[in-house]
């Protein structure tokens, strides 16, 4: 049935899609969008820091979704919700704990998200009869914000996180190409409006305007690419404005005012194992214990030299002068960039 029309309405594919454990779905058509000349500008600028994967000759693939499926005619969006109860890291002063994101506070989502993609093509293969598909869960070269956008899931917002008006942005996005055309969708209108309250809040300033009146977050000044992304030493004059975060930062997300009302999710698979984790046990953590700890969650992906240098920074940022201890020992540490990490702590503690 490759090229084929589908006679499915809007309704019948959100059903399809809240049948496999999805809030959101829509369609846009699998062909190229504007936003790639702002992507490659983001590129050009460095604004991508040291992340090869985005810069590489995998770049350009992300300017057409045939690059993926040659036979694609639509791309099927949708956003499985992730929020949950807990608190905001606009709100947690704890200066003995480190801060994790949110999305990382249980298993890591793209196994499940894919698992349940998969049903998802089962579920329209049954309506359609057989197709072409390749699944995407944000590893792919895909603008995946992009054609959320495009199928109706929601605006960019100037903290660049899809913002669904009735739901928020606490949401993890994925895609299923599809070589059989779907109903598609009208992006929503940006009602971001004249707030500025990601880009005030912003505790390193990456959120930066464009040419064009959009927004971008340069790499090299964001919290999540510090601590996530980014290898070997984080650059001394950022340390300051981590604060405790040891794994990702919410900030951008908490303050929005289409977050106040988020709904949270009823997924078990979603539900935290951990927020805010006390830095000296952190601290103490062995190589093995770090992987036993974090083993199946977004943590892992710090790597166990990457954590530990986060750890150092967030002592040395929390004013505790009965962590010098557990600075010390880090110290210690053959790794040198932990080591370093954890001399610029000492030196930051009372």
């Amino acid at each position: 049935m490759n090229g084929a029309s589908l006679p499915l309405r809007k309704q019948q594919l959100e059903g399809l899609a809240a049948r496999c454990g999805f809030e959101l779905a829509g369609v846009a058509p699998a062909l190229p969008l504007p936003d790639m000349d702002r992507y490659r500008s983001w590129v050009r600028e460095g604004q991508a820091g040291a992340m090869g994967y985005l810069t590489d000759r995998r770049a350009e693939i992300r300017a057409d979704p045939r690059h993926l499926l040659p036979s694609a005619r639509s791309v099927l969006c949708v956003g499985k919700l992730y929020n949950t109860p807990g608190p905001a890291s606009t709100q947690f002063d704890d200066a003995i704990r480190g801060w994790i994101s949110r999305y990382a506070w249980a298993d890591d989502y793209h196994d499940a998200m894919k698992a349940d993609l998969r049903r998802l093509v089962e579920l329209l293969a049954a309506e359609a009869g057989p197709f072409e598909s390749k699944i995407c869960v944000d590893t792919a070269p895909l603008l995946e914000r992009s054609y959320a956008r495009a199928a109706g899931l929601g605006w960019i917002g100037k903290n660049t996180c899809l913002i669904n008006q009735a739901r928020g942005s606490w949401f993890f996005l994925g895609e299923i190409l599809v070589s059989i055309d779907l109903p598609a969708d009208e992006p929503p209108p940006d009602r971001c409006g004249s707030c500025t309250r990601c880009i005030d809040a912003c505790p390193t300033a990456a959120i930066l305007p464009g040419p064009d009146g959009t927004y971008a977050v340069d790499s090299r000044l964001c919290i999540s690419y510090f601590t996530i992304e980014l290898r070997g030493p984080i650059p001394e004059q950022a340390r300051p404005g981590i604060g405790h975060h040891l794994f990702g930062c919410d900030v951008c997300q908490d303050v929005c005012p289409w977050n106040g009302r988020a709904p949270v999710t009823a997924d078990p698979r979603y539900l935290p194992r951990f927020a805010a984790p006390p830095l000296a046990q952190m601290a103490a953590l062995s190589e093995s214990e770090f992987r036993a700890m974090f083993a199946g969650t977004p943590v892992s992906r710090s790597r166990y030299s990457g954590f530990l240098r986060n750890v150092a920074i967030a002592i040395g940022n929390s004013g505790q002068a009965h962590l010098r201890e557990e600075a010390t020992r880090l110290v210690q540490s053959q790794d040198p960039v932990v080591a370093e990490a954890a001399h610029w702590a000492l030196a930051n503690l009372p």
